[in-house]
């Protein structure tokens, strides 16, 4: 993300720069003596994602390419090159694709911060962004506090799940082979306005790494998790949910495919969300 800001500042003054017409007579000025802008986070392409190397950068936002509610993609699973390296061509064009920005939040001026004493960021659990999960990461692990309602009194009912102890949804450092699972027990909880008491289950696996080709952007070191998050209410039904999402150094997740409900196989092959970075959306 810290990346990505430079890269923007840097293409602002580029269009600033050309901005004078032709019938303008400059100013003459001294040349720039500054130093280069400081990046906070290089990518180093070691196949590790340290936690330093997957922070949040408040103000920073990421656009994504993602498919409309409704709407199902196929999932490429990758195939070997010439070059012995992994590639997963996500690079379709889908021309009913929408643009979704995410950016992390502070939490001290949420109306949900008291429930959370130890979070520290507040990112958007769905596309609409009306259910945003609470956040804090140490050198240990990116943890999941559990999640609110972005509003306090939304029309479809207030949302408010606490986990009676934080969730490990990625434990540094992260690489392929890894493979962990979590829990968020959840005791006197509230889901779209109705109690709700239960567990929550996160099986992370690292599976591989390789190449991610995308509509606009290559990324050439990405690691692919597989994730199946189940909800095992007090009452009522089990069901889950798969994602294949991909990460890389200091972007964080610049990929993720969503399966079905209950959806049987790990790599699944359609998509009920497909969302993938791109640039200047």
């Amino acid at each position: 993300m810290r990346s990505e800001r430079a890269l923007a500042s840097a293409l602002t003054a580029t269009a600033l720069l050309s901005a004078c017409g032709e019938n303008l007579t400059p100013t003459p000025r001294q040349a720039y003596s500054g130093d280069a802008p400081a990046l906070t986070c290089l990518p180093n392409l070691d196949g590790v994602i340290t936690s330093s190397e997957l922070g949040a950068a408040f103000g920073v936002t990421l656009s994504f390419l993602i498919s409309p509610d409704g709407a199902e993609r196929p999932v490429p699973q990758g195939e070997v090159t010439s070059d012995g390296q992994r590639e997963w061509d996500f690079g379709s064009d889908y021309a009913d694709d929408e643009i979704l920005t995410v950016g992390p939040q502070r939490l001290e001026t949420q109306w949900y911060r008291d429930s959370f004493p130890e979070g520290e960021i507040v990112l958007p659990a769905d596309p609409s962004g009306a259910t945003v999960g609470i956040y804090r990461q140490d050198e240990q692990a990116f943890w999941l506090l559990g999640s609110a309602s972005a509003d306090p009194n939304p029309p479809q009912g207030r949302t408010l799940l606490v986990y009676t102890e934080p969730v490990a949804l990625f434990h540094f450092p992260i690489e392929a082979g890894a493979a962990w699972v979590s829990q968020g027990e959840i005791v006197q909880g509230e889901l779209l306005g109705l109690p709700f008491t239960g567990r929550h289950t996160y099986e992370v696996e690292i599976v591989d790494s390789g190449r991610l080709l995308l509509p606009q952007l290559t990324f050439t070191q990405v690691l692919r998790a597989r994730t199946r998050f189940i909800v095992e209410p007090a009452i009522g039904s089990t069901y889950s949910l798969r994602q294949t999402g991909f990460l890389f150094e200091c972007f964080g997740e610049v990929a993720r495919a969503t399966s079905r409900l209950n959806e049987p196989d790990a790599d699944f092959t359609v998509a009920t969300e497909l969302r993938r970075v791109g640039q200047n959306l």
